[in-house]
């Protein structure tokens, strides 16, 4: 299993925080985002990651994490998305790295308290997402289901009428295949090759298991929803629940840190 974390885009929301910064390194209590989907990656046994990064931003992400977690065995690659063109790009930007295996990727501004190890590592073919109810769908992808089989009616990408509250948070577990289902995709009303489209390609093939979630769900792309994961990870304890190598790694890049700035001192 190969594993992507989708970390471009503007971040327009967080304005002006991300004048200066991208959106995935700001801090979420005392880390960076981009820290809390590495994990959800990093826990479920995934050790070859991929980070898709805006240009403006490659060097930060090169310095912090080029080569932190190496000596723990978990690989971490860069490709630049010059232009964000929708979610699936991230599929074919990222076909040499898949390399006929399957792939999970995560939002780099997703985070989940939800464990997947069982999810990923259970996972064989086609494709599997997950469901959450939130307060407001309008703001996701959309899944309806039938209330009396439990099976999916329909998927839909940011509705103005959401057809029901179970927005599809940003975590998607594919076999291969999704990279030229990606490749075949019409660009949206939007520009934006949606990831929503590769959803319906699957469940159109039979091949789309949705799975509900029940933790505490964060999309930390405004201000509020920042605060507010923040505040949670604070009052939960959530920190203690970093696999250790991250910890590791962690504490091992502060107390360098400290030792160059204190050599410079002198």
């Amino acid at each position: 299993m190969k594993g992507i974390i989708l970390a471009g885009g503007t971040g327009t929301r967080l304005l002006p925080l991300t004048a200066v910064l991208t959106k995935q390194l700001l801090p979420v209590y005392d880390r960076p985002m981009i820290f809390y989907p590495l994990n959800t990656l990093v826990k479920a046994g995934i050790k070859d990651i991929l980070i898709i990064v805006a240009p403006e931003y490659s060097g930060s992400f090169l310095n912090l994490l080029g080569s932190m977690l190496r000596p723990y065995g978990i690989n971490i690659s860069f490709i630049v998305q010059k232009e964000p063109r929708g979610l699936a790009e991230a599929f074919i930007l990222g076909e040499d790295f898949i390399d006929g295996e399957n792939v999970t990727m995560i939002l780099g501004d997703n985070i989940f308290e939800d464990d997947f190890t069982e999810a990923i590592q259970s996972f064989e073919k086609g494709g599997r997402v997950f469901a959450r109810e939130v307060t407001d769908p309008e703001r996701f992808g959309v899944v309806e289901f039938n209330k009396e089989s439990g099976k999916v009616i329909s998927l839909e990408e940011k509705p103005a009428e959401p057809k029901s509250n179970y927005a599809i948070p940003g975590l998607y577990i594919y076999d291969p295949r999704v990279c030229d289902i990606a490749k075949n995709l019409k660009p949206s009303a939007r520009g934006e090759l949606e990831i929503v489209d590769l959803h319906k390609a699957f469940l159109d093939l039979g091949e789309l298991d949705v799975r509900v979630l029940n933790g505490a769900f964060f999309d930390a792309g405004t201000h509020d929803a920042l605060l507010e994961a923040s505040n949670y990870v604070q009052k939960n304890g959530f920190k203690d629940r970093f696999h250790p190598d991250i910890e590791s790694a962690l504490h091992a890049y502060n107390k360098e840190f400290k030792r160059l700035v204190t050599l410079k001192s002198l």
